[in-house]
């Protein structure tokens, strides 16, 4: 493929930039992702591929084979405290195909996307492939990007899906929205016992709260704490972090023996923001490019690929017929600012709520809170979070045309 004759260059090969490039090849159009790495394989990516996206492969045809992948699945969510495991949310009741989180590796899925989108004749992977700058023609439209390694790749639309640290939105001046998050995180994993099972969502005690994602045989571990104290936490040794994890999950004690460095220990930022706005001639933003999302409810990839299906619902039609693209862009914002709002102001109602009173508290929890009583009393209150979590606000479907493919 010449590079003067590309459609699209999407940087970031995460879901939002992968998924726009399988529905954008699919509707024709000649597509090029540039993913900076040389394989997908991150243990900081998320896991959660939720009903909502669930949904989208089903209506792509493609959901049968991606659940042949290894994953496990959650229709139901619990959380641990006071010695008491409470039940919080219910998936199994919502009015999609599959109406559960499937636990699966983000570099499984995103291979996957990957091998999918290559059926397509108008899609090009392009791995370790950075891009580091903006190209502009004469009237100062975006008309294609600089790649560290010194080429110009051009294209009639940019698309910056390249993460909540995006050199492309720093370099379009687009305007940022901080929106706060008290929280960091780190991210490690512990072998899994044989014994271990059960569908324990988080542990919560006072001051310190931790996820676990069962990947099978071993548990990829977050464990929560207040925003800028990582230094004072490592200062205090690293068994003195054992030593906490281990009174927060005694079931774990053994296998928290194996963090046997802060190496093994990875600090994860949280952030909560958002952009003004998305665009500028030549460029759209999507994903946590445009809206960095909390990890509360493990949402950010499916916001993130419903951001992908609006733009090629909205976009991919009008470019196949040659329209120029700048007109439609801010349609994309319309059509996805209002469910991104609602989200994080779900989640910085969560923050705000729970998770920042619960990290700043030093009273040990005698009993589990009334909310949470409720929860796990009432079945059908459970749905309420499970819809939320699930399904998200402003559901899309794919309405981007279909072009011929060529077998797997």
């Amino acid at each position: 493929m010449s590079e003067n004759q590309r459609d699209i260059v999407i940087v970031g090969g995460g879901p939002a930039g992968m998924m726009a490039g399988l529905l954008f090849a699919r509707a024709g159009l000649k597509v090029a992702v540039l993913e900076k790495h040389a394989d997908f394989l991150r243990d900081f990516r998320g896991d959660t591929v939720h009903p909502s996206t669930l949904e989208l492969f089903h209506q792509l045809g493609m959901l049968a084979d991606l659940l042949k992948l290894p994953h496990s699945r959650i229709d139901q969510a619990s959380i641990h405290i006071a010695g008491q495991q409470m039940k919080i949310l219910d998936f199994s009741h919502l009015p999609l195909v599959a109406p559960y989180i499937a636990m699966m590796p983000q570099w499984d899925l995103l291979n996957f996307i990957a091998t999918r989108a290559g059926q397509y004749p108008g899609f090009e992977l392009l791995m370790q492939t950075e891009a580091v700058d903006l190209v502009y023609d004469a009237d100062e439209r975006v008309c294609g990007v600089h790649t560290r390694q010194g080429n110009i790749l051009n294209a009639r639309l940019v698309v910056a899906a390249d993460g909540r640290r995006s050199v492309l939105r720093g370099k379009a001046e687009l305007p940022l929205q901080d929106i706060g998050a008290p929280m960091d995180v780190f991210w490690f994993r512990v072998t899994k016992p044989k014994n271990a099972g059960g569908d324990v969502f988080g542990t919560v005690q006072a001051g310190r709260f931790m996820v676990m994602i069962d990947r099978r045989d071993y548990y990829q571990c977050a464990y929560i704490f207040t925003k800028g104290q990582a230094d004072e936490v490592k200062a205090a040794g690293l068994e003195a972090f054992r030593a906490g994890l281990r009174s927060l999950v005694p079931d774990l004690s053994e296998a928290f023996n194996q963090i046997s460095s802060w190496d093994q220990v990875k600090t994860l930022e949280v952030a909560l923001d958002r952009l003004d706005r998305w665009h500028r001639p030549g460029l759209l933003a999507i994903g946590d490019a445009a809206h960095a999302m909390s990890p509360i409810g493990g949402v950010g990839i499916n916001i993130a690929v419903q951001d992908a299906v609006t733009a090629a619902n909205v976009l991919a039609a009008a470019m196949l017929k040659g329209d120029n693209p700048d007109s439609r862009l801010s349609q994309v914002q319309a059509r996805r600012i209002k469910p991104v709002r609602r989200m994080q102001a779900f989640q910085k109602l969560a923050q705000d709520r729970v998770i920042e009173p619960l990290l700043r508290r030093s009273k040990p929890i005698a009993r589990p809170f009334f909310p949470l009583k409720l929860l796990d009393r009432a079945p059908l209150l459970r749905r309420i979070p499970g819809r939320i979590i699930g399904m998200g606000f402003g559901r899309e479907d794919i309405q981007s045309p279909e072009m011929p493919s060529k077998p797997l």
